[in-house]
């Protein structure tokens, strides 16, 4: 099996419970760091022969044609430069018959409960810019049907905060406020009154922000001459 974009290992020593004694699990990350961390992991757990980690790019796996039984990403794509062709290389790398899956989030369905709504958009446009492909995740269908795999289904995860604490540290708001300052976005002002807004809602218990993710699954084909 393998893991796109698999950081410091975090589901790839889960994933060897399913492979089994006699299966290999495969991460792949571009931050040599984080493959160096689940390396250590991977170690430590006493699988380093069966969870192995490397540096990689996305857009050109270090594997062959038809390498793995199957193969996953989650919460990748909204960083690639070239999401397709990270799909692409996906399917290239699977065999025929293999399952591909891809999570991940649509940030294009981010809100923000606040009584500055128009403020709130703009934090919001914030995120689109610092990411990559902040919209992968609504195109993965289409991508998957593209690409001609079959059995293709999809499912529509949501997700919400009601801790604004939590949700300030899992999504860098405080960062995200900075840099929307730094780019004009929004005024210092606002920048305090929104989050002066969502302090409010939090003293009260009501801070509340949602967004969904896309869970898109489809089949290699077989070639044509498989029994």
């Amino acid at each position: 099996v393998l893991d796109l974009g698999c950081g410091p290992g975090s589901d790839t020593l889960s994933l060897a419970d399913l492979v089994g004694d006699t299966g290999q699990v495969f991460g792949v990350d571009f931050d040599t760091e984080m493959v160096e961390q689940a390396n250590e992991r991977a170690t430590a757990a006493d699988l380093g022969e069966r969870v192995l980690h490397r540096q990689a790019d996305a857009a050109a796996l270090p594997f062959d044609d038809g390498f793995c039984d199957a193969s996953r990403s989650e919460r990748l794509f909204q960083h690639l430069l070239d999401p397709q062709q990270g799909l692409a290389e996906m399917i290239r790398v699977t065999r025929p018959g293999g399952r591909i899956v891809v999570l991940d989030g649509d940030y294009g369905s981010l809100s923000i409960g606040s009584a500055i709504p128009e403020v709130e958009r703009r934090v919001v446009e914030q995120y689109h810019v610092m990411m990559n492909s902040p919209f992968a995740a609504r195109s993965l269908y289409r991508w998957f049907k593209t690409a001609g795999l079959e059995a293709v289904s999809f499912e529509v995860v949501p997700f919400s905060f009601d801790d604004l604490d939590v949700f300030a540290q899992t999504v860098l708001l405080d960062r995200v406020l900075h840099e929307a300052r730094e780019a004009g976005r929004i005024t210092d002002d606002e920048s305090r009154r929104f989050r002066a807004d969502l302090d409010q809602a939090a003293d009260i218990g009501g801070f509340f922000a949602s967004a969904q993710l896309l869970l898109v699954s489809g089949r290699k084909e077989h070639d044509a001459f498989d029994d």
